[in-house]
């Protein structure tokens, strides 16, 4: 990474991807020259410490994006849309973790190990995708590019660190009143998380598709550039604290070996080969969570689809599926010179389609 020095904010700094995000800049050396945390008004003035700093948390509002060369944007999606357009107008580029923009068909969708180029096509907003998305898509690009990719099928394993705090301190309460014996009266989910699997991930569609399965297909599509791709994906909330896994059944152009697909997901960047049945070796959540790469392994001939793979992944829904990735976007436009601190006195943007 270059000498570079940008002025970075984080709307966002106080929840789960915002806080991963502080503490990613830091631990990666990320080349930042100031650091401005942003979170709503009832968080504006708390204190927060990494790496022995200290930061006090700012309001997030229109009008605090002037001097700040690139903002990280981690609050949800009503966040997005009420203070990206004035971010954008400022002069500051914004790497967005919500679905927001992601498919305006103006803004890029980039996982960088995929589909980089997209990085030197922005007006002003980067989306980063949806994090069973960006998982899933570790294990299949490398296949994709081996074999051909023509439709896959999904089922997930979503833990509920993707909800938020409130859902992790659900989950870890139920389990100490189940140990005491204590009624269990769920909040945040519809059904006690405990002990238990929820096969809902977001709200239904009139096609009886939630909207984190209708993601991945859409998602899938724009990321790999393949519009007619098929995709059919069951998401499901289990009880693991951190790490989304993935059951993927695809089926491929061209006729494909296990040797050869194992081969592809070993050379490929943002994977990790974990495949030896013998020694029961395979990627798992606790052994992923906090790991750049996303895990791959139970790579098998699928026995119900014509040059298909049967394969299972696993990778943080909190670092690749969201804070990583963003700034894995951001270090690679540092390297490449497609980020730099604004010129003083400067605060145009390129006008954006849709905001």
């Amino acid at each position: 990474m270059n000498n570079a020095s940008i002025n970075v904010g984080i709307v966002g700094a106080t929840g789960a991807v915002g806080q991963e995000l502080l503490q990613l800049l830091h631990d990666r050396n990320f080349p930042f020259a100031s650091l401005r945390l942003f979170a709503s008004a009832r968080s504006a003035g708390k204190v927060i410490g990494c790496a022995g700093k200290t930061y006090k948390v700012e309001e997030a509002k229109p009008g605090v994006f002037a001097d700040i060369d690139v903002a990280f944007f981690a609050a949800g999606t009503a966040a997005t849309r009420a203070l990206a357009p004035d971010a954008v107008n400022a002069g500051c580029l914004v790497i967005d973790k919500s679905s927001a923009y992601r498919m305006d068909p103006e803004v890029p969708l980039v996982i960088p190990e995929i589909n980089p180029e997209g990085l030197r096509q922005h007006k002003g907003i980067i989306a980063n995708p949806n994090c069973s998305t960006a998982v899933t898509l570790m294990a299949l690009w490398p296949l994709h590019q081996a074999f051909g990719l023509k439709r896959y099928f999904a089922s997930t394993y979503q833990s509920v660190s993707g909800t938020g705090a409130e859902a992790v301190r659900e989950l870890e309460d139920q389990i100490q009143a189940h140990a005491k014996g204590e009624p269990i009266a769920p909040k945040v989910y519809p059904y006690q998380i405990a002990f238990n699997v929820i096969p809902q991930v977001d709200s239904f569609g009139p096609d009886g598709y939630t909207g984190e399965e209708t993601k991945m297909m859409l998602e899938s599509r724009k990321i790999m550039g393949l519009p007619n791709l098929r995709v059919s994906a069951t998401t499901v909330r289990v009880p693991v604290v951190r790490a989304h896994s993935i059951a993927v059944n695809a089926e491929f152009e061209r006729p494909v070996s296990v040797e050869a697909a194992k081969a592809a997901i070993a050379a490929f960047a943002g994977a990790e080969l974990v495949d030896d049945p013998a020694k029961r070796a395979y990627p798992t959540p606790l052994d992923f969570s906090r790991k750049v790469k996303c895990g791959v392994g139970r790579i098998r001939i699928d026995s119900a689809l014509d040059n298909g793979l049967a394969l299972w992944v696993s990778g943080d829904n909190l670092w690749k599926g969201a804070a990583l990735n963003a700034l894995q976007n951001a270090e690679l436009m540092v390297r490449e010179g497609w980020l730099r601190r604004k010129t003083p006195g400067s605060t145009a943007a390129p006008a954006m389609a849709g905001v």
